[in-house]
C-alpha cells in the first residue's frame, strides 16, 4: 500500500432487514455474509474486507439491533452490536429510504457522538422518484451530525462506491491489519453453516420460526474434495418436519442449493449431508448459544 495509506474499521449497523448484509457484500465485492428477505438473519458479527491500493476497510457486519422481542439471543445480538461500536473507527448507520422510525432512531442512539458515522438511506430503487428523499434526509440530518449522508441501493450497487470514497478519509494512517487478498475473517466451517441457513429460511419464509440454527458437525477437505456434515436445530418437533418435508424434499432442496453456493465460494467441490435435530428451549440457553459460536 502507498505511504500515507489508511486502514480501519467500519460498524454497518441498523435495525433488522435494512440491507446491511446485501450492502457488506457489495462494498467488498464477494458473498461474505448471508442475506435473505427475512429480518434477523445476521447473528453474528462478521467482518468484510476490502483493499485498495490508498486504503484498507474493515466492515463489521452486525446483526439488526432488536428493539421488540427479547430473549437470551436477542440480548447476545444487541450486545454485540454495542459492542462493535466500541471498537471501530467509523460507523455506517443503514435506513430505509421508506422512512424514519424510532427503531432507526433507537440504533443511532448507540452511535458515540465522537464516532465519525454515514448514513446510508438504502433502497432507493423501490422508490418511485427521489422528491420524497429531501424531507428524509433533512429528517436524518437533525439527529446528529453525519460526516456525509448518501442514498444507496445496495442491491443494485447504486452509489455504493461513493461510501468507500467517503469513508476512507475518516480511517487513521496506518497499515493494514489483514493480507490484501483476504475478504472475511471468517473460516469455511463458519460461512458454511451460514449457507445452509440462508437456504433455509429463504425456502421455507414464514413457514419456519425464527428459532432455527445451523452447526456444522464435520468438515474435512481432502485432494481438493470439502466433506460437511451439517445439522439444522429447531426447538420443536412439528418444526423438523416442516423442515424435512414430504419425502425429504425440502430438506433435499436446502442441502442442494447451499451446496451450490459452497462450491462457487470455496472454488471446489463439495459432498454435503444435512440433518435436523430438535433443541427445545435453545434460544434462551446461554451455554447452548455459546457452543453455536454466538457471542
Amino acid at each position: 500500500m502507498r505511504e500515507g495509506s489508511r486502514a480501519g474499521f467500519v460498524a454497518i449497523v441498523g435495525r433488522p432487514n435494512v440491507g446491511k448484509s446485501t450492502l457488506l457484500n457489495r462494498l467488498v465485492g464477494m458473498k461474505v455474509s448471508i442475506a435473505s428477505r427475512r429480518p434477523q438473519t445476521t447473528r453474528h458479527r462478521i467482518l468484510g474486507i476490502l483493499t485498495e491500493p490508498d486504503a484498507q476497510l474493515v466492515f463489521v457486519d452486525t446483526p439488526g439491533f432488536q428493539t421488540e422481542h427479547s430473549n437470551a439471543l436477542n440480548r447476545l445480538m444487541n450486545r454485540t452490536v454495542a459492542r462493535s461500536l466500541l471498537e471501530v473507527n467509523a460507523a455506517l448507520a443503514v435506513i430505509e429510504a421508506g422512512g424514519l422510525t424510532r427503531r432507526d432512531a433507537r440504533v443511532l442512539d448507540l452511535i458515540s457522538p465522537s464516532l465519525p458515522t454515514v448514513l446510508a438511506i438504502n433502497k432507493i430503487d423501490r422508490l418511485p422518484g427521489r422528491d420524497s428523499l429531501l424531507p428524509l434526509i433533512d429528517q436524518a440530518s437533525r439527529l446528529r451530525p453525519f460526516a456525509a449522508i448518501v442514498p444507496i441501493s445496495a442491491r443494485k450497487g447504486m452509489q455504493v462506491r461513493d461510501l468507500v470514497e467517503i469513508l476512507k478519509p475518516l480511517l487513521p494512517e496506518g497499515e493494514p491489519s489483514f493480507e490484501a487478498d483476504a475478504v472475511t475473517d471468517r473460516p469455511e466451517r463458519f460461512l458454511a453453516a451460514e449457507l445452509v441457513r440462508e437456504k433455509l429460511f429463504d425456502s421455507l419464509g414464514a413457514e419456519l420460526p425464527y428459532s432455527a440454527t445451523v452447526a456444522v458437525d464435520r468438515f474435512t477437505e481432502e485432494e481438493g474434495l470439502r466433506r460437511i456434515c451439517a445439522s439444522i436445530i429447531v426447538d420443536k418437533e412439528s418444526q423438523k418436519a416442516i423442515v424435512i418435508g414430504g419425502k425429504g424434499e425440502k430438506l433435499k432442496a436446502i442441502a442442494t442449493r447451499a451446496r451450490r453456493d459452497m462450491e462457487q465460494l470455496f472454488g471446489g467441490k463439495v459432498y454435503l449431508e444435512v440433518w435436523v435435530r430438535v433443541k427445545r428451549g435453545w434460544v434462551d440457553d446461554v451455554r447452548t448459544l455459546k457452543s453455536l459460536g454466538y457471542e
